[in-house]
């Protein structure tokens, strides 16, 4: 795995102060201060603001500081319908092609997942229940596919953290994430997509629970 880029290092701790909500929707993202705090020059700093913006964490301004986007639910609620697709159809490609070690990768996972969930940071947990969903796009051996998965499972990070967070149940996600493994280890396509679907099922309206409540304490 290569290693990360200052930058790169920097977009990751901003991102995890953002999903803490250390850094609130709205609130300015200031080079200057990063950049001191960090003691960094502002050169990665404003390459990590880029990075999560293309996530959608953080929206640019011209001429003004960025800002911690603010939530915009039907924006959010389209990517999570797009999400689900990739997502399916990742496990049931990774059903004929994921290898020997790709079904390893992700038997680690779930264990891990089994062993530490309700013993580690929630934002860890979530971090490395992510790596499962990323392992599986992988394992479909359609890169197209696993970067398109990404692309909108990067830009959904928050959203689904948050929600995340509101419904921590480790039989519930321990027991979904076996029987998604189970489905690959089988090789059956339609078990797999079935197991997506059951896992993700109420994800879109988590998330819509949790952003009406964000967006109403906002505005109130």
């Amino acid at each position: 795995m290569p290693k990360e880029t200052l930058a790169e290092q920097i977009a990751n701790h901003l991102r995890r102060d953002i999903l803490r909500g250390n850094r609130a929707p709205g609130m300015s993202v200031k080079e200057r201060d990063i950049a001191s705090d960090m003691n960094v020059s502002r050169t990665p700093i404003r390459e990590a603001i880029r990075i999560l913006s293309k996530e959608g964490l953080v929206e640019l301004r011209p001429s003004r500081s960025p800002i911690v986007a603010l939530s915009d639910f039907k924006e959010i609620a389209d990517q999570t319908e797009v999400l689900i697709a990739p997502e399916k159809l990742s496990a049931e490609l990774a059903c004929k092609n994921a290898t020997e070690a790709d079904l390893k990768r992700l038997e680690t996972i779930v264990a891990y997942m089994a062993e530490h969930y309700n013993s580690i940071d929630p934002l860890d947990m979530f971090e490395v229940d992510m790596s499962f969903h990323t392992a599986i796009a992988v394992a479909s051996g359609n890169k197209a596919l696993a970067e398109t998965h990404g692309t909108f499972l990067r830009r959904l990070w928050r959203a689904r953290y948050l929600a995340a967070r509101q419904r921590r149940n480790r039989e519930r996600v321990v027991n979904q994430h076996t029987a998604i493994l189970d489905a690959m280890h089988a090789r059956d396509g339609q078990a797999a997509r079935d197991a997506i679907n059951n896992h993700l099922q109420n994800l879109a309206d988590d998330i819509q629970s949790v952003i009406q409540h964000e967006i109403a304490h906002r505005d109130s």
